[in-house]
């Protein structure tokens, strides 16, 4: 039977023309799963597993011919994606058959550095030089072996378990996603995550940076929020898109602020500045739920008496300890406490605002200033401030107004911008009210809540992606930093550089920043051991051995469901037997530990196993025997209590349940926030600075932190008048985590292409679909490069910015090679190009030429 595209992708953009689905299946015999017996000639059945592709695990039902997956559905039941699927998964049938996977294990053959030549090995062969390298690096030192996060399915099984049994060096991929919000949300509020709104109560939403039906958002990958936001908009919801880019915004906002990049926390502060101006502020909220009554002196540290932070009581006019009981903080106010001046916290914000004026706002950012006011106004007046109302029995604060922000947060000033994007809110009393701003899916206080604020700055040595330095004592783990201190570890007082690496589902090269410093820094990785789906562009200039990785052909999880109002689980379930000789990445990881002598026993993989999955004491695994994999997961689902075990996810798929009130909002919880203060005030930032000062660091490095979000010009407008545009990179949600090469979704974005105002076009003599290079400069070293690429004229962009898609730039799959650049060639992961949370910043200053 042949298949066409309309039938393929079923109610998707996509629907157009017609290609054989044969063209995959003709060849059957090629893909014939190991072990498999001749079939009736005819049987079908649907069978549950977990979306792979994306980034949120959407529940799936897949049609199964004769134990052959011919047609994959959404799950019904699953909340995230109510049985629909988008285009990246119906496509990623056409991953699972892609005949250009790696199909066995491989081992290289020429010198490294440039394109691979491989030989095919077995299994034993691969593993066992794996395993031997692994052991022998360890035996010398664990942080000698070094494991790169990528697209981690199963964290308990990768990013835990194997990380502590190989006591290796994780190295993350975060400070090029969001991780910056993430740090910013956990050290303001509590929960881990970014910005996004509570969808089903909110009537007003700034999307701030969000590509609304063009990418996820905070935690999510696609279906959820942009079902979310129609059902809101039904409802007479709000939005104002804030963006360079109008991007997948279309007739969802009602209107576009086109920010100037890298200067969202210069618009946060005059919003700010605004609401305090008019004196639309939630004070009660601001006194019982933040620091922002604490008394602060002149040096900028909170007074305490006795270890305990100060207020200033207006009932006694004295100062008392912040949880003394009956007493009425003062909010505002200067006062003097034995010989000490203060003032509350909030009245210093509330002066340090006063510079940052919409008027000022307006001539940074490129917004107008009665705009600022007039959202600052809607703001507001949206926030509903002393209302509340009734949701599941419990009577909760009511402050309709949030924002959306994600990748937003990757620009110099990320993590200040994002605080002041919490503020902002806080001021409102919306953090965590009903219809208001939320971090994560539910009230759960993250333990960098507290660790951040009890940072301290050690002395070197320090590992490679400088965890506790001077430099970045508040640390997303940026992989580029790594690659540029493994260039030049002597200047920052680096003494180990890991020579093993273990690179999983990830594609450095491509996938971070600073292309030409990972390429250097990989070099000299003595041994590189790739697991993957395909040989990407990373395995294929530097990996030793590559194991090849089943796509949807395995076991992972667990996964989880939150969609902020239900939960659940599920597991993603092998779908058919391994194609070609792939095996499940848990396969493998038991298999390299077995050769790595890191299985068995106290604190091996198995051990910590049973302690990442929270195995109860009678499910728990023999740490001396090596389990099936779905044993593995049987034992996990029977210590969740489904007395079934796996057969229950076999059967039905996901279990979902509601999540109350009471667990989904920080004000429902007893006691509100758990008893924590939001910190509008940060005060253990100032700390920072001062240790870091002490350890004679550049102020470059330090400048950032500071107690309350300061505005500065970034570093990209110190280079030169001739880079007179702003580059920003975008994500497309086509390829967001699907690699750029399933030939259905290269149908939909074919090629890479600048985004480019046609004013600014026509200024430099640039046709429509001309090819121009993009030269992109580094403001601290001067150092410039440069990629060619095709014009393409969008409106919907500042004629002072352009926009290159993060993806393309790959070469080694046929699907997706000679299709243009990547623009991670064009940032720097240098100082001032990555600052105080060692985030990467995904904005440069550029020129554009023929």
């Amino acid at each position: 039977m042949r298949v066409s595209r309309r039938t393929f992708v079923k109610g998707s953009a996509a629907a157009v023309g017609g290609l054989a689905l044969s063209q995959y299946l003709n060849g059957f015999e090629l893909l014939k799963p190991r072990g498999a017996q001749a079939a009736p000639a005819v049987a079908e059945d649907w069978f549950p597993s977990a979306c792979w592709i994306g980034k949120q695990d959407c529940g799936l039902l897949a049609r199964r011919i004769n134990g052959r997956v011919v047609k994959l559905e959404g799950h019904p039941d699953d909340p995230r994606n109510r049985g629909r699927l988008c285009p990246k998964g119906q496509a990623q049938i056409m991953a699972l058959y892609d005949y250009n996977r790696a199909k066995t294990p491989l081992i290289r053959t020429n010198e490294k550095g440039i394109a691979g030549k491989w030989r095919p090995a077995s299994w034993d062969e691969a593993l066992a030089l794996a395993g031997e390298k692994i052991k022998e690096a360890r035996a010398r030192n664990p942080e000698l072996v070094a494991w790169q996060k990528g697209r981690s399915k199963a964290g308990s099984f990768y990013d835990e378990a194997f990380v502590k049994a190989a006591g290796a060096l994780k190295l993350h991929h975060g400070a090029f996603c969001s991780d910056a919000g993430y740090r910013a949300g956990e050290y303001t509020v509590g929960p881990s995550g970014v910005l996004h709104p509570d969808f089903r109560h909110t009537k007003y939403v700034l999307a701030w940076g969000w590509n609304i039906t063009n990418s996820g958002g905070n935690k999510l990958c696609w279906i959820t929020y942009p079902r979310e936001l129609i059902m809101a908009k039904e409802r007479g919801m709000k939005v104002v898109a804030i963006d360079p880019r109008l991007r997948g915004a279309g007739p969802f906002a009602d209107e576009w602020l086109p920010i100037r990049p890298g200067t969202d926390l210069a618009l946060a502060l005059a919003l700010a500045n605004a609401l305090v101006g008019e004196d639309r502020i939630d004070r009660e909220f601001l006194k019982k739920y933040t620091n922002a009554p604490f008394l602060v002196k002149d040096d900028g540290f909170f007074l305490r008496i006795d270890g305990k932070e100060q207020v200033w009581d207006a009932a006694s006019g004295s100062a008392k300890p912040f949880d003394a009981a009956g007493i009425d903080p003062a909010l505002e106010g200067e006062f003097t406490v034995g010989e000490a001046k203060v003032k509350t916290a909030f009245q210093v914000f509330r002066e340090h605002l006063a510079q940052y004026t919409p008027e000022w706002a307006a001539g940074v950012c490129g917004v107008p200033a009665e705009k600022i006011r007039k959202v600052a106004r809607e703001l507001g007046e949206n926030a509903a401030i002393g209302q509340t109302i009734v949701v599941d029995g419990v009577e909760l604060p009511y402050r309709p107004v949030a924002i959306h922000a994600y990748h937003v947060s990757q620009q110099e000033l990320g993590f200040q911008a994002v605080r002041a994007m919490i503020l902002l809110m806080m001021l409102l009393g919306a953090v965590e009210a009903v219809g208001g701003q939320r971090v994560d899916f539910t009230w759960k206080p993250h333990e960098n809540f507290e660790k951040l604020d009890q940072a301290k700055v050690k002395d070197p040595p320090y590992n490679i992606y400088l965890k506790d330095s001077k430099f970045y004592p508040i640390n997303s783990n940026n992989s580029s930093v790594a690659a540029r201190v493994m260039l030049e570890p002597e200047k920052y007082g680096v003494t180990t550089i890991p020579e093993v690496l273990i690179i999983h589902m990830t594609n450095p090269l491509l996938a971070f920043g600073d292309q030409e410093a990972l390429i250097k820094a990989y070099k000299k990785f003595k041994f590189v051991v790739a697991i993957d789906t395909w040989l990407s562009e990373t395995a294929d200039y530097f990996a030793d051995v590559v194991l090849p990785a089943a796509a949807m052909e395995k076991y992972e999880g667990p996964i989880g469901l939150a969609t902020g109002y239900e939960d659940g689980k599920a597991l993603r379930l092998p779908l058919m037997e391994p194609l070609f000789q792939s095996k499940g990445e848990i396969d493998i990881y038991l298999d390299l530990c077995e050769k790595a002598g890191i299985l068995y026993g106290k604190d091996g993989y198995l051990d910590q196993l049973n302690k990442a999955l929270k195995l109860k004491d009678e499910y728990k695994l023999d740490a001396n025997t090596r389990p099936a994999v779905r044993d593995i997961f049987d034992r996990w689902a029977k210590s969740e209590g489904f007395a079934e075990g796996i057969r229950y996810f076999e059967e039905k798929g996901v279990k979902v349940s509601q999540v109350p009130a009471s667990k989904r909002y920080g004000l429902a919880a007893s006691p509100p926030f758990s008893g924590k203060r939001l910190r509008l005030y940060g005060e253990s930032l100032l700390r920072l600075q001062e240790e870091m000062k002490g350890k004679k660091v550049e102020q470059i490095y330090w400048q950032d932190y500071t107690p309350l979000p300061v505005w500065r010009k970034p570093t990209m407008d110190l280079s030169g008048p001739e880079y007179d545009l702003y580059l920003i990179s975008f994500k497309k949600i086509e390829y967001k985590q699907s690699r750029a090469h399933v030939p259905l979704l290269i149908e939909l974005a074919p090629e890479q292409y600048v985004e480019i105002n046609p004013q600014a076009a026509g200024a430099r003599g640039i046709k429509d679909g001309e090819e121009v290079y993009v030269e992109s400069h580094n403001a601290v070293t001067g150092e410039t490069r440069r990629v060619r690429v095709k014009a393409r004229y969008v409106e919907g962009i500042r004629p002072d910015t352009v926009g290159l898609s993060h993806h393309y730039g790959l070469w080694t799959n046929p699907w997706a090679k000679d299709r243009g650049p990547t623009p991670n060639t064009l940032f720097f992961s240098t100082a001032g190009y990555v600052t105080n949370t060692a985030d990467q910043s995904f904005h440069v200053k550029v020129r554009v030429y023929k």
